[in-house]
């Protein structure tokens, strides 16, 4: 049975895709930080506690998944956090835990399971943000994790597509998760108004569902209309 690495598992979008994957008959392997074999109760699910913004705690996950996995044939880049002030009031270390969870996390997990992803014609898919595509204020940092990885998975699948390995990018907006939990604002509770984290796990689905020869490489999500909640 493949086997497919999702991080930010614990909850959200990552746990939405995790479930979904699941379903469809993959071994799942889900990394948090603080994540439980009782997040789901299934027998295909197991878990790598990891804080994926702590550089040498992403080290010893990459080591780990090269050595105990050889069936790996799916990576989903799902784990992440955003702040919305003005940069100055941002600490260094926020910025420096932003770009390594939204950003160099992604890039590590991506090299050290390439080779074994591009035996197994698999799929990466990083989950950015509709901030990747464009500028808003107070979203500096977050945007430039989010648009990097954009261009790195971009890049990559340049590089990659010959041995047909897909290198695919979600851009989703405001999505109805806990990521708003520690914000001030939200989206609107009007389902016209946000995106459900299963509407992601739903382009998940699609990307996969894809017969070979054909990859979706960007897949842009957004509700109908916008409108937000301030708290």
């Amino acid at each position: 049975m493949p086997t497919a690495v999702v991080t930010g598992a614990r909850s959200g979008i990552g746990k939405a895709i995790a479930r979904r994957l699941l379903a469809m008959d993959y071994n799942v392997i889900g990394i948090s930080r603080y994540i439980l074999q009782e997040e789901m109760l299934h027998n295909n699910f197991s878990v790598i506690q990891s804080d994926l913004s702590l550089a040498h705690e992403t080290n010893l996950t990459c080591r780990a998944l090269q050595e105990n996995y050889k069936d790996i044939t799916i990576l989903i880049n799902a784990a992440g956090f955003g702040r919305f002030e003005p940069h100055e009031e941002l600490s260094p270390e926020t910025i420096e835990s932003m770009v390594h969870l939204n950003l160099t996390a992604p890039m590590l997990l991506s090299n050290a399971l390439v080779r074994q992803l591009k035996e197994n014609s698999g799929f990466i898919i990083n989950i950015t943000s509709i901030e990747a595509t464009r500028s808003s204020k107070f979203s500096a940092l977050y945007s430039a994790t989010k648009a990097g990885l954009r261009a790195f998975g971009q890049s990559l699948f340049e590089e990659v597509r010959k041995s047909d390995l897909t290198v695919a990018t979600i851009n989703p907006d405001m999505t109805d998760t806990p990521f708003f939990d520690s914000l001030r604002f939200e989206p609107a509770h009007n389902q016209e108004s946000r995106l459900e984290d299963e509407d992601i796990a739903d382009a998940v689905e699609q990307i996969l569902s894809m017969r070979k020869g054909v990859a979706v490489t960007e897949y842009t999500i957004r509700p109908q209309r916008f409108a937000i909640v301030k708290k």
